[in-house]
Parts: structure tokens; C-alpha cells; sequence
């Protein structure tokens, strides 16, 4: 079947979808998520996708045969990916364990690697060849719980899609999952990390006792009638005058950030504080908002790893554990700061995320259930998609050119950005970051990071940041 995008066309031939289910018998049982996975914000569903080049090495095998028998291994551990997603107790969720399956999906395209481009990075062509939509399977309760679509290229490499019911896992849970189904296929007898339900570590405590919890949201400044549902807004979003560029920060772009630090956070500042940091700080100057607007950066914050005295998250775990905290600035003190006051905040808010956090966080999502969500104007996004490690993916042909989030844009998408691994023509790793911006912002953005290039000398643009249309539909 040829692809409805406005980019050159190919061809995707599928046989018909079926059902893959674990390879021994599983527990039949209900398995009740979490607070954090109950969250109406994550009732959707999220695409991944990773480009693998031919491997000789590999004598011929087939990639949908290899993958397909791998994934039935994996979900004997995994068995609640192969149940359906139930409501109880009004609209808790629930997974029951039926043992059903996954969705799997066999293809041929008639194009190679290169269709793609060089570098490898989102948007897609043809993505809704790549990662077909079957009829009735992209609901959130009753249906499978995965989606995966092996698609053979014509140059003898794959394409491998999957999507995900985002309630059940975040970002890193699906990337242990998918480990999981690489090291089977690559011949492993036993997986090097088992998974952990404990969905109960991340359970409000308080949903008796609503005046225990702390609602910290409630200070954060700024009017109600700032949303993104104002009249005043809806035409921003719904304008064809957006434009979707993909920024590099390579070594060179990253040694010239941190140039601009004071000694101690040099040493201090991670790679995501500094290109958070720098991409609030310049995009809020790009927009030109009034100096006493009110700009919020909120990051993805795993809670993987981040102990108190308290027990933390277990190795193991693939649920949703994430949140959102905000570093907060008004847009005159973001931009009239060096650049080290953005960091310190990004850094700070980082901080925060304990296991104590998380549960006042949980407290919260139960006390809101059924509360719209508030976004406003100057509120954005960012998330660290590199921690995820998609592109470390390796079932027998290598790593991937290319793994990660399968889309670019989708709804509220200038409001969001997220951090990719590209290789570049040095075999470096660089951070890309795709930006969605009105027009005449994207362009005083571009003349920033050129100006980031020229503040370092041997410091060149290697990488001129590819611009890509966007269609009034993905907004």
C-alpha cells in the first residue's frame, strides 16, 4: 500500500496482523497500576521506531522471525503486556492477565535506508505505513497493549515500530522491555534484569485525608485565564505559520554552553542542564514575551534511582515513573540573567525528585482525577529521551542509526521539545532537539545558536538544523 505523505512515496506490502502470545503459560490474574499510570494524560498511545542497517554477520536470517520468537519468550516475564486494560472501582485501572497477546505486524517496503535521509530523525515518511493502525487497536481499554511492526527494506535492513499503551510504561520501561525481547534474540537463556510490578510503590497515600497533601502547583504565579483554552490562543496553535527545525549540540556546541558558566557549575552541570538551560533561556528570547510573563520549564524527572531513607524505585521496574516539576522565571529575569541563573534553576528543580516527591505527587494526581489540565502560554517542555537509550537496541544486527520517539510533533507540540542521540560524520553522539516555533521566533532562535557556534573559536555549524514542513493536521 503507497503512503498518503506529501514526501516520496513507497510502498509498504503487509501480511495480516496477528496475535503474538507469551511462549509458556502465565498467571491469569488481575494486576492494578498505579496512581501514576492511571493519569488521564497518559491514556494515549506512544510510538517508538528504529532504523537498522543489513549485517552480513546475520547469514541471511530474518529480522521478523527473529523478533517475533523473541518477543513471545519475553512476555512470559512480562506476561501483563499480553492482558487487557480494564476500569474498576469507577476508573481505576487495572490489567487482566488473559494472556492474549500482542499485536505483530509483517512487511516489506520497497525502499532502503536512505529514503530516510542522512542523518536519520523525525518526522517519518510514510510513518503510518511503518506502523499500521489496525483497526481497532489503538483503544485504551480492551485491546492489546502493543503493536509491533517489522518492515523489511529493500537494501536488506528493517525498520522495527512499536507502540505502546502509554499507561503501562514510560519511556524507560518500554526501552527494558525491548531489551528484554534483544537479548533473546540474540540467544540469551535468562534476561539480565527481571521485571518488577510493585505499581504500589507510586499509590496516593492520602485519598482520605485531601488536607494532608500540599498542593505546590497553586504557587506557582500567573492568572487562570493564561491557559492554552483561551479564545486568545487557538488561533496560534491552529496557524500553518509554524516551522519544525532539528537542533545539534554536538561537543563543539556544548563545550561553548559551558564557556559560559562559572567554574563551579562547569564541572557540576550536566548535559541536559546545560541544553535545557540554554534552549528555555533563548527560546523565551526568541519569543519576546513581556519581561513580567511568567515562564516555566517543566523536565522529565526519572524517579529511577533517586533513594531517600525510604525504600526507591526497584531495579526492574517498568511502570510510569516520571514527573513534571517546574522550573519557574519571569521572562525579563530569564533573559536579562547570564546564562548560569537558568541553570542553577533547571539544576534545582531537578534536585527536588526524591521518593517523598514522588508520593506527594501521586497524593496530587488523586485528589485532581477529573480535573482539566492547566497549560499555559508560557509553560514548555522538555524531555530527556537519550536516558531512555533506545538507540542502544541491538538484536543481532547492531545497534540502530536510528531508535526513538517515532513522531516529531503532535498536539500542544510547541509547548514541548525532547532530547535525541544522533551520530554525526565524526561517529560523535550529538543531542538534537526538534523546536516547533511560529515563524518569525524560529528565526531569531536560529540566529542564537549561531551566535552560541561563533562565541568559541574552532567552533563551526557542522550541522545546519534541517527544516521540515508541518502540517496544520499534527497540531
Amino acid at each position: 500500500m503507497a503512503c498518503s505523505s506529501a514526501a516520496p512515496k513507497f510502498t509498504v506490502r503487509r501480511r495480516p496482523e496477528v496475535l503474538v502470545a507469551p511462549a509458556a503459560p502465565t498467571p491469569h490474574e488481575l494486576k492494578r497500576l498505579s496512581d501514576f499510570d492511571n493519569q488521564d494524560c497518559l491514556r494515549f498511545q506512544i510510538p517508538v521506531i528504529q532504523f537498522y542497517r543489513r549485517n552480513e554477520s546475520m547469514g541471511g536470517k530474518d529480522p521478523v522471525q527473529v523478533i517475533r520468537d523473541a518477543l513471545a519468550k519475553a512476555l512470559v516475564s512480562y506476561y501483563p503486556f499480553a492482558g487487557r486494560l480494564r476500569e474498576h472501582d469507577g476508573y481505576k485501572l487495572a490489567v487482566d492477565c488473559t494472556s492474549e497477546g500482542v499485536l505483530f505486524v509483517e512487511a516489506d517496503a520497497d525502499v532502503g535506508l536512505e529514503h530516510f535521509g542522512d542523518p536519520i530523525l523525525p518526522p517519518f515518511p510514510c510513518l503510518e505505513e511503518l506502523i499500521f493502525d489496525v483497526p481497532g487497536s489503538s483503544a485504551i481499554l480492551n485491546a492489546p497493549l502493543l503493536l509491533f511492526q517489522v518492515t523489511r527494506l529493500a537494501c536488506g535492513g528493517f525498520i522495527l515500530a512499536v507502540r505502546l499503551n502509554h499507561t503501562m510504561a514510560d519511556a524507560q520501561g518500554l526501552t527494558q522491555f525491548l531489551g528484554a525481547v534483544a537479548e533473546l534474540a540474540q540467544g540469551a537463556q535468562a534476561l539480565s534484569v527481571l521485571p518488577v510490578w510493585r505499581r504500589e510503590l507510586l499509590e496516593g497515600r492520602y485519598q482520605q485525608h485531601p488536607a494532608l497533601v500540599r498542593d505546590k502547583s497553586n504557587e506557582v504565579p500567573g492568572s487562570d485565564t493564561d491557559t492554552i483554552a483561551s479564545s486568545i490562543m487557538l488561533p496560534l496553535l491552529d496557524n500553518a505559520a509554524l516551522q519544525l527545525r532539528s537542533f545539534f549540540f554536538g561537543p563543539r556546541e556544548i563545550a561553548a554552553i559551558r564557556a559560559q558558566l562559572p567554574p563551579h557549575l562547569q564541572k557540576r552541570a550536566s548535559k541536559f542542564d546545560t541544553i535545557a538551560a540554554w534552549v528555555w533561556k533563548f527560546r523565551t528570547v526568541a519569543l519576546a514575551p513581556h519581561p513580567d510573563k511568567v515562564m516555566e520549564l517543566n523536565v522529565l524527572v526519572n524517579a529511577r534511582g533517586r533513594n531517600t531513607a525510604a525504600a526507591g524505585i526497584p531495579i526492574g521496574y517498568y511502570g510510569n515513573a516520571c514527573t513534571l516539576p517546574a522550573a519557574i522565571s519571569t521572562a525579563g529575569e530569564l533573559c536579562a540573567n547570564p546564562l548560569s541563573y537558568a541553570v542553577e534553576l533547571v539544576k534545582k528543580t531537578k534536585n527536588q525528585v526524591d521518593m517523598d516527591y514522588m508520593r506527594s505527587a501521586a497524593d496530587l494526581i488523586v485528589l485532581r482525577r477529573g480535573q482539566s489540565a492547566r497549560f499555559t502560554t508560557g509553560m514548555y517542555c522538555l524531555s530527556d529521551q537519550t536516558r531512555a537509550r533506545f538507540d542502544d537496541l541491538d538484536f543481532g544486527w547492531g545497534k540502530p542509526v536510528y531508535g526513538g520517539p517515532a513522531e516529531a510533533v503532535r498536539f500542544l507540540s510547541w509547548l514541548e521539545s525532547f532530547l535525541l542521540t544522533s551520530k554525526n560524520a565524526n561517529g560523535e553522539d550529538d543531542i538534537v532537539v526538534p523546536i516547533l516555533l511560529p515563524v518569525p521566533a524560529m528565526d531569531r532562535l536560529v540566529e542564537e545558536m549561531s551566535n552560541l557556534v561563533r562565541l568559541s573559536a574552532d567552533v563551526t555549524l557542522l550541522h545546519q538544523p534541517p527544516v521540515f514542513p508541518v502540517k496544520r493536521s499534527a497540531l
